[in-house]
């Protein structure tokens, strides 16, 4: 379930207040090819190790954040930095 639209006019990054919009799916497919050869982590340091079919990146292309059975996951530990 996409994030409605309503919620995606209010969020913003936790960290820099910058507005996210809903990661494209070549983003998606990079994220998702490191969680399956296991070198992804997020910005807590844990190991990503589910898949991503939705997230929302921050307007600057450098975060993102992952969104579980529609709901965005804000925290800043649970971020993924993309490099």
């Amino acid at each position: 379930m996409p994030v409605s639209q309503e919620l995606l006019d209010i969020l913003v990054c936790p960290e820099s207040k910058q507005p996210v919009s809903p990661a494209p799916a070549a983003v998606l497919d990079g994220v998702n090819a490191k969680v399956r050869d296991g070198s992804l982590r997020n910005r807590g340091g844990d190991a990503v190790t589910q898949e991503l079919a939705e997230a929302l990146l921050r307007e600057d292309g450098k975060v993102l954040y992952p969104v579980d059975d529609g709901i965005p996951v804000m925290l800043i530990e649970e971020s993924i930095p993309l490099d």
